[in-house]
């Protein structure tokens, strides 16, 4: 089956598929455009297996593009919208994307920079009314089409439905081929746990070009539920406002969002009754936060997940009934996971022993565009995570790092997220990044990045209090710097990489 059909099944012509402050589109409103864009790519030739790019904030038009890609077998290449014209050019290459299509305030980047290797097709004016005219290397998507275009037929486990970026061993991009298949099943699975229908209603803040973004996009479509957009999760007071206006079911978000909204807005303090769940993930959220966000809103279920783009967006979750008992815990394997830690010799690990993580299923992704065999994450049709993690006797996962995200003063190991975390335990403090830094004494010394509430500093001291006799003495971060804000990339996941020099 293609992913478009599945995805469509559940649709009702008449019910809202997008909301926004900005537009209002009904599913039979968003199939049509789908078919315009679709029938304008296939008579430019696009077909099974091309791949082609979306470069566009979250929007009607970018769920549109997306269909239309499906709808002719063809491959979406979701280009992160914020991205400098060589960074652009360089995933287009990787993927030699035939076609680009792209939004009013992107076209004329994509035409200046990408017309000589791919069509670049406006999305402008397709649900705000009349286009701005098209220049020679940039074509419209054609506004008389009133027909349907053919569905291809794709071999569901082999075919590409997506490219999804993510960094490779070098820290060069890559991106993970993932099949209809993978889709399908990580789709079906997600909605089994959340218990999702057409009632519900998701604020998406997360962009659609990362896979925990596209998987709300999936998931929601599949029920027949309604997507509402906001593209500024930095103004968290009107993100709450919209909650409240279009009475939001769903609320999603990495660990940084869910920082910032516990510590600088009125989230704490606001009922959002019509509010059912809340999902969590990319990235473990610190038991401190979790806590807050569980006393503030009793009535929200609140789903600590885990996934990774290999292995389509989800891999576990835990249920929310067991939050107190099992707080810290990324739960078990989600349905059709079989989700273990192995030791280096590939035997399961004994309760409290640290092991990777390691996942089989159909959602498991069929591996990187570009082979990249230092990170040899694939073996056996199985993903190796690159996360260590400890279980429990009851055999739910904790986990502790990436395995290239520990520090060692002195020669001791200790992952940094075990440092954060504490640190969150600190009600100043919004969020923290803790790294390795070189040290005369100790080869590797401990260096912690700090957001506070109000933008006052902390004492070091205070700090070290806190953390003394919690931690050893050497994973005791000797410098602290202050920041007005954490870098972060479109996701908002922290980019170490990027904290001022070290």
């Amino acid at each position: 089956m293609n992913l478009y059909t599945y995805l469509l099944a559940n649709a009702r012509p008449q019910d809202t598929a997008i909301v926004s402050r900005r537009e209002a589109v009904t599913y039979g409103e968003l199939v049509a455009i789908a078919e315009r864009i679709a029938f304008t790519l296939s008579e430019i030739g696009i077909g099974r297996g091309d791949r082609v790019g979306i470069v566009a904030e979250n929007s009607a038009t970018w769920v549109a593009s997306y269909l239309s890609i499906l709808k002719l077998g063809a491959v979406a290449t979701p280009f992160p919208a914020r991205l400098s014209s060589e960074k652009l050019r360089q995933l287009a290459e990787l993927t030699q994307c035939r076609a680009v299509c792209a939004d009013r305030t992107r076209v004329s980047q994509c035409a200046a920079h990408l017309s000589d290797m791919s069509v670049v097709v406006s999305l402008d004016g397709l649900f705000t009314g009349p286009a701005q005219p098209a220049g020679g290397e940039v074509i419209p998507v054609q506004s008389d089409f009133q027909g349907t275009c053919a569905t291809a037929d794709v071999a569901e486990r082999s075919d590409l439905a997506a490219l999804m970026f993510t960094s490779g061993s070098t820290g060069e991009p890559n991106a993970v081929k993932v099949s209809h298949r993978n889709i399908m099943a990580n789709t079906a699975s997600i909605v089994e746990y959340l218990g999702l229908g057409s009632d519900d209603r998701m604020m998406v803040l997360l962009p659609f070009d990362y896979c925990f973004g596209l998987s709300l996009l999936h998931t929601h479509l599949r029920v027949g539920g309604t997507l509402v957009l906001n593209n500024a999760s930095q103004f968290a007071e009107d993100v709450l406002d919209d909650l409240e206006q279009f009475e939001c079911t769903g609320f999603a978000g990495v660990p940084a969002i869910y920082q910032h909204f516990l510590r600088r807005s009125t989230l704490p303090r606001r009922a959002l009754p019509r509010l059912r769940h809340a999902q969590q993930a990319g990235g473990k959220l610190a038991n401190a936060h979790i806590t807050e966000f569980h006393s503030a809103l009793p009535h929200v279920r609140f789903f600590v997940m885990y996934g990774q783009t290999e292995a389509t967006s989800r891999l576990s979750y835990l249920p929310p009934k067991l939050l107190d008992e099992k707080l810290g815990s990324i739960g078990r394997g989600i349905p059709g996971v079989s989700l273990r830690v192995l030791d280096a010799s590939g035997r399961p690990v004994k309760p409290d022993e640290i092991g990777e993580i390691v996942a089989e299923g159909d959602n498991v992704t069929l591996g990187y565009w570009v082979p990249d065999p230092a990170k040899e994450s694939f073996r056996d049709g199985r993903l190796y995570t690159g996360d260590l993690a400890r279980v429990d006797a009851d055999g739910f996962i904790y986990l502790v790092g990436r395995i290239s995200d520990f520090i060692k003063p002195s020669g001791h190991r200790i992952s940094s997220k075990e440092i954060e975390d504490l640190l969150a335990e600190m009600p100043e403090i919004v969020e923290a990044a803790v790294v390795g830094v070189p040290d005369p004494d100790l080869g590797e010394a401990v260096k912690a990045y700090v957001v506070t509430r109000d933008g006052r500093e902390l004492s070091v001291k205070q700090i070290h209090d806190h953390c003394r006799g919690r931690i050893p003495l050497y994973a005791i971060p000797r410098d602290v710097a202050f920041l007005p804000a954490l870098p972060k990339n479109g996701a908002q996941k922290v980019l170490k990489r990027a904290l001022p020099a070290q």
